[in-house]
C-alpha cells in the first residue's frame, strides 16, 4: 500500500506573498492569546497541570498546521478531551495517560495511513450530537468543585461518585471563588455579545481580557481565592525536559481502549472542525492527511509533557475571522505561546482558577447543541434517532463515552437493517391481468408459471421475504420467474437464499428464471458461478423475453 503524506502547507506556499503573511501573523497572535487561557483551563479541568496544556497547545499546535490536510485547521488541547484525561488520570495515572496518548497518535497515524478518514463521516449525526452533548454536561460537572471552591482533595471519576462528593461538599462553598466565578462568567458573556457590535472588541479575545482583569483584581484586591500559584507552583518558564514517558508493559494492555477513545474523539473532532472551516474558505481539507498530522501530534506532545490534542473548532473559526487562510497561521499561533512561555510565564502564578473555571464552564454551555432536546425538534425526527441522540447522551453522561459511541453504533445499525428491510418488498405480478398470459393453465387452477418483482435490497435482514413468500404459494409452478429490475443491491446471505430456492425448485422439476439484472446483483451472481449453474436460457433481458422462454419450457418430470 503506498502512503499519500501531501501536508496542505505545500500547496499555499507557491504564491505565498507579504500580504497574506500579514493576514497570518495577525490571525496567529490573535488565536495565540486566545489558546493560552483555553489551553491552561482545558488542562486544569482534565486533572493535569497548566504548563502540560501551554506546551499541548505549542507542540500540538505547530504540528497539526505544519503537517496536516487543512488550511486553516487549529489543533490543541479541547474541552472535548476533558471528561475522557480526567478519567484516565484518576485511573492510571499522569504517565499512562501520557503513554495512552502515544498509542492513539500511532492508531491515528495508521488510520491516516490506510486512508480511514472518510469513514469518520458514516458515523450518524444522532451519535455525534449525542456525545456532544453529553460530553458538555461532563465538563460542567467537573468544573463545579473549582466554580463554587469546594474543599475537595480530588473527585471521582464516575458519573454517581463525582455527584455524591458534590453534594457532600456543598456546604463548604467558598463565597469570593462564586463571586469571582461568577462575575467573570458574566463578563464573558458581555465580552463576546457586545463583541458582535463593537469590532474593536473583537480584536482581543474575551477569555484573556477577562482572565487579566480577573488577575489584576485578584492581585490587587488580594483577593482569598485559589491561583495557579497555589495550587500548582506556577508556570515553569524555559523549554520542559524532554523525554519519554514511564512504562510498564504490564499496564500496556489496560490503556489500549482508553487509548482507542482519545483516537476515535480525536479523529471525528478534527474531521468535523476541518469540515465546518471548509464550509467557511470554500476549500476541501484532506481527512487522511489530517489524520497523519493528528497522529503524529499525539505521538510527539507527551515527549514534552503534554496530553491529548485534536483540531479546535473555537480556535480555527477565530483563525478563520481573523484573515488565517494558510498553515501559517496555525503555526505562528504556536511560536506565539512559545514566547508567552519563555517571557511572561512567572506572571500566570497570579492567575486564579475561579476565573479559568468560567471560561470552561462557557465552553461547555457554548459546546452543546441543546435545541436538539427541545420537544419541538424532537418531534420532527424519527423514533430510532430520538432513542440513539437520547440513548448516547445518557450514557455518555453517567457511564463513559466509549460505550456511548459503541452502543449508539450499534443502535443505529440496527434501526438501519430494520429501515432497509422493511423497504424491500416482494410482490406477484399477476400476469393473467397485465400480460395477456394464460398462467392459470392446470385443470386445479394453480399456476404453471409465477412471476415475482423484487425491491430494494436482497441483504441478510431481508432475504427471508423470498423464502417465506415462495413457501406461501399455493400449488407448485412449473416456472418462477423473479424481475430484479427494482433490486440494486444482494448480498452473500441474499445469494445464498437464491440458490436454496433453485435447488428447491430443481428437486420437484421446476425452473427458476431472473430477467433484469442491475449492476451489482448481475456482478455477484455471475462472480459466484450461479448464473452458470442457472444457465444461459435462465436469464432474460426483460419480463417479457422471460415469459416467452417460461412458455417455452415443458414441465419437468424429474429434478436433473
Amino acid at each position: 500500500m503506498k502512503i499519500r503524506f501531501h501536508p496542505k502547507i505545500l500547496d499555499t506556499l507557491p504564491g505565498y506573498g507579504h500580504h497574506q503573511l500579514l493576514h497570518d501573523a495577525s490571525a496567529g497572535l490573535i488565536v495565540g492569546v486566545l489558546a493560552l487561557p483555553l489551553a491552561m483551563a482545558f488542562a486544569i479541568a482534565s486533572g493535569m497541570s497548566p504548563t502540560a496544556g501551554i506546551w499541548t497547545a505549542i507542540v500540538a499546535g505547530f504540528l497539526i498546521s505544519l503537517l496536516g490536510g487543512s488550511r486553516v485547521q487549529i489543533g490543541g488541547p479541547t474541552g472535548a478531551f476533558i471528561p475522557i484525561i480526567y478519567g484516565i488520570v484518576v485511573e492510571h495515572g499522569v504517565q499512562d495517560l501520557l503513554v495512552a496518548t502515544m498509542l492513539a497518535g500511532a492508531m491515528l497515524v495508521a488510520m491516516g495511513a490506510f486512508r480511514l478518514g472518510n469513514m469518520i463521516r458514516f458515523i450518524p449525526v444522532s451519535v455525534v450530537t449525542g456525545f456532544t452533548n453529553g460530553i458538555a454536561v461532563v465538563i460542567f460537572l467537573s468544573q463545579i468543585k473549582d466554580f463554587l471552591g469546594l474543599s475537595i482533595d480530588s473527585l471521582p471519576g464516575d458519573f454517581f461518585g463525582r455527584l455524591t462528593t458534590l453534594l457532600r461538599h456543598l456546604d463548604s462553598v467558598h463565597w469570593p471563588t462564586v463571586t469571582l466565578a461568577l462575575a467573570s462568567l458574566a463578563a464573558l458573556l458581555t465580552w463576546n455579545r457586545l463583541g458582535r457590535r463593537a469590532r474593536i472588541l473583537q480584536l482581543v479575545p474575551a477569555p484573556l481580557a477577562v482572565l487579566l482583569v480577573a488577575t489584576v483584581l485578584s492581585v490587587t484586591l488580594s483577593l482569598p481565592v485559589e491561583t495557579i500559584g497555589s495550587r500548582f507552583g506556577g508556570i515553569p518558564q524555559g523549554l520542559p525536559t524532554i523525554g519519554l514517558p514511564e512504562l510498564v508493559l504490564s499496564d500496556l494492555g489496560k490503556l489500549i481502549p482508553p487509548a482507542l477513545t482519545i483516537a476515535m474523539l480525536g479523529a471525528i473532532e478534527s474531521l468535523l472542525s476541518a469540515r465546518v472551516a471548509d464550509n467557511r474558505i470554500d476549500d476541501r481539507h484532506d481527512p487522511n492527511q489530517e489524520l497523519l498530522a493528528q497522529g503524529a501530534a499525539n505521538l510527539l506532545a507527551p515527549l514534552f509533557g503534554g496530553f491529548a490534542a485534536t483540531g479546535a473548532i473555537a480556535r480555527t473559526a477565530t483563525n478563520i475571522r481573523a484573515g488565517g487562510r494558510t498553515p501559517l497561521a496555525g503555526i505562528m499561533h504556536a511560536l506565539v505561546l512559545l514566547a508567552i512561555v519563555l517571557l511572561f510565564a512567572p506572571l500566570a502564578r497570579h492567575i486564579p482558577l475561579a476565573t479559568l473555571s468560567a471560561i470552561v464552564v462557557l465552553v461547555s454551555i457554548n459546546m452543546g447543541e441543546w435545541h436538539a432536546f427541545a420537544p419541538s425538534d424532537l418531534r420532527r425526527y424519527s423514533t430510532a434517532y430520538r432513542t440513539i441522540l437520547l440513548g448516547v447522551f445518557l450514557i455518555t453522561v453517567v457511564f463513559d463515552l466509549t460505550l456511548a459511541v459503541e452502543i449508539g453504533m450499534v443502535l443505529a445499525s440496527l434501526f438501519f437493517i430494520y429501515r432497509i428491510s422493511d423497504l424491500t418488498r416482494i410482490e406477484r405480478i399477476p400476469l393473467e391481468d397485465h400480460y395477456g398470459v394464460e398462467a392459470l393453465s392446470r385443470q386445479d387452477g394453480s399456476h404453471r408459471i409465477q412471476a415475482f418483482r423484487l425491491y430494494g435490497s436482497l441483504f441478510f435482514g431481508a432475504a427471508n421475504k423470498l423464502e417465506t413468500l415462495l413457501l406461501q404459494q399455493p400449488g407448485h409452478a412449473d416456472v418462477v420467474i423473479l424481475d430484479m429490475d427494482k433490486l440494486i443491491n444482494i448480498d452473500t446471505t441474499g445469494l445464498d437464499i437464491l440458490q436454496t430456492a433453485h435447488r428447491n425448485l430443481l428437486k420437484r422439476g421446476a425452473a427458476l428464471i431472473l430477467c433484469d439484472l442491475n449492476a451489482q446483483p448481475g456482478s455477484l451472481l455471475r462472480r459466484s458461478g450461479f448464473i452458470d449453474r442457472l444457465g444461459a436460457d435462465n436469464i432474460a433481458g426483460n419480463l417479457t423475453d422471460a415469459l416467452i422462454r417460461a412458455q417455452a419450457m415443458r414441465p419437468a418430470t424429474s429434478a436433473p
